[in-house]
């Protein structure tokens, strides 16, 4: 038996004096970071210890009295939180961004509580059960499935602590669960496929299906956003140098953030859907190797270089954030996983401009979203997304048959790429 980690995510339902003091829960949580911040980089040239830190967070407690709103677990555990973004920052294999001050209005308000027998779950009606909150109380949160360990039909397993996140809609707890689960030893028999994801056909596979999606709000909503945004504007405009934000424009703010996390909720339950049917219909997928942030990286360039088409790629890198082609893979991997299948990623370059049929490459073959193959002993045509995708199941070679040999896939791609 292998664990596997899981996060489950459920709405509270917290009154207006609980809701203001977990506001202030995560506004200390996000001083105390910037206190940790400041402590331990600018301690006279060095790095502060774990236990030099530790023990200012200890004093900081007694001595000050808002530092106190937050619980002593949960203080911990912003420390824990911050040393580990220092470990991700130093990591050689997956290097992180390096920590930084914690803006008021720009990060996500979030308290942890570490400890899961602090939490005392307890299942109250099919569509509701209840938690404990340090300094809170007891809470009731939405129940939309069973989590591990709680009930005799849910499946086995515990949960080992939860975070409270605050969104456009409220507040919400994730919960970490652990479950046990057989490890998969042997492939499942399956057909392969290739994706090429895009902007103008979201998905489109090697098959010649495409799944698409259309806008994530509708026009009555858009149109809504649209006139938000320019009231906010003008509000800011008026707003005197260095004062505050009003009541209004905050209120403002809160209604668009609203309608973009409507968006996120709609995109994030197509991209939930589609996997879910593409992880069960297929044994192995391909994908690009695409270097997403590179991708939308901005064109403004310098004040001695300035960039070109400026406006164009902005319009560009908010499409392709708005698919969101990161966690698309990171959905199916863990899916296709589970499933006993796998995701194979194939270099990108030349994808799109190669003929599947005959292997061609031409930049002008493709025009639009038609691919019409410039060697005239071919002259294949078709819908250049889908003859993208061909190339890229193409790519994997052997990997990539009949019943997919994922073993053989493995140990493939665990291979050091040989020199020239």
């Amino acid at each position: 038996m292998e664990t596997v980690t899981r996060a489950h995510v459920a709405r509270l339902e917290l009154s207006a004096a609980q809701a203001a003091v977990l506001d202030r829960q995560a506004h200390t949580a996000r001083a105390l970071w910037n206190l940790l911040h400041e402590y331990f980089t600018f301690r006279q040239g060095r790095f502060a210890t774990l236990k030099e830190c530790d023990e200012a967070i200890r004093a900081a407690r007694r001595e000050i009295d808002w530092m106190s709103q937050l619980p002593a677990q949960a203080a911990q555990a912003v420390l824990k939180t911050y040393r580990q973004a220092w470990a991700s920052f130093f990591n050689p294999e997956h290097p992180a961004q390096r920590p930084t001050f914690k803006a008021r209005f720009r990060s996500r308000p979030a308290v942890d509580v570490p400890q899961a027998r602090d939490l005392q779950i307890k299942q109250i009606n099919r569509r509701w059960g209840a938690v404990n909150l340090p300094k809170i109380g007891r809470v009731r949160f939405r129940w939309t499935k069973d989590l591990p360990g709680l009930t005799k039909s849910g499946p086995a397993g515990r949960i080992t602590g939860a975070r409270l996140v605050k969104h456009a809609f409220g507040w919400q707890i994730v919960f970490r669960t652990q479950t046990m689960a057989a490890p998969v030893t042997n492939s499942r028999p399956g057909p392969a496929v290739g994706i090429d994801r895009g902007i103008t056909v979201a998905l489109a596979l090697s098959d010649h299906s495409m799944r698409e999606h259309g806008p994530w709000l509708t026009s009555g909503e858009r149109e809504h956003l649209r006139r938000l945004e320019k009231k906010s504007a003008r509000r800011r405009a008026a707003r005197p140098p260095g004062q505050p934000i009003s009541h209004r424009l905050a209120r403002t703010y809160a209604q668009m953030a609203r309608l973009r996390a409507t968006a996120k909720r709609r995109a994030v339950n197509w991209q939930h859907q589609t996997t879910t049917e593409l992880a069960d219909t297929f044994s192995v997928v391909v994908v690009e190797d695409l270097n997403i942030t590179n991708m939308v990286r901005s064109a403004k360039g310098t004040i001695e270089r300035p960039g070109r088409n400026v406006a164009q790629k902005a319009g560009l890198n908010r499409a392709i954030t708005g698919e969101a082609w990161g966690r698309t893979i990171t959905l199916l991997e863990y899916k296709t996983r589970d499933r006993g299948g796998l995701v194979v990623k194939v270099p990108a370059p030349g994808t799109s401009q190669t003929c599947h049929r005959c292997g061609h490459r031409d930049a002008a073959s493709r025009d639009g979203i038609r691919f019409s193959c410039a060697n005239p002993a071919c002259g294949w045509t078709g819908h250049a997304d889908t003859n993208a995708a061909i190339n890229i199941r193409n790519a994997a070679g052997t990997v990539v048959s009949g019943r997919g040999d994922l073993g053989a896939a493995r140990s493939a791609k665990r291979q050091p790429p040989r020199a020239a």
